[in-house]
């Protein structure tokens, strides 16, 4: 009598198993597929990205050729904004990078100051890769 319900409990445990690899699988596959995407588009040069958004919204939305060159203009100019934005929160944020490690070198022993710098040289190395990436 044991039988039947230990190999009801084994294939209970192989539908769940089944189920829960299939939602993984396809979880995975989803985020794959849309992060190639994000990817295919983010190394794209920024004009031939914006003449495709201008053709998307001209298509959806039904723009006439005179509201296209309109909207292309827009967003030449926002992305020349965001673009300034971005070069300056850049800047700040090097600038505090720098101000901190300036701070941790302070409490250093000299012993210690080479190794940290052999580690910022790594960190800054693997942060350029992963930017080019």
């Amino acid at each position: 009598m044991n039988e039947a319900p230990a190999s009801r409990r084994a294939a209970i445990w192989v539908v769940i198993v089944f189920l829960l690899g299939a939602v993984v699988g396809g979880m995975f596959g989803y985020g794959y597929a849309h992060r190639s995407v994000a990817a295919a588009s983010a190394s794209m040069p920024e004009p031939e990205r914006r003449a495709r958004r201008v053709e998307q919204l001209t298509h959806e939305l039904g723009l006439t050729s005179d509201q296209a060159k309109q909207l292309d203009t827009i967003l030449q100019q926002w992305h020349g904004q965001a673009k300034a934005i971005h070069e300056q929160s850049d800047a700040q944020f090097e600038q505090l990078r720098q101000k901190g490690r300036d701070e941790i070198r302070s409490i250093l022993t000299p012993e210690q100051k080479p190794k940290f710098e052999a580690f910022l040289q790594k960190l800054d190395a693997e942060r350029k890769h992963n930017a080019a990436k």
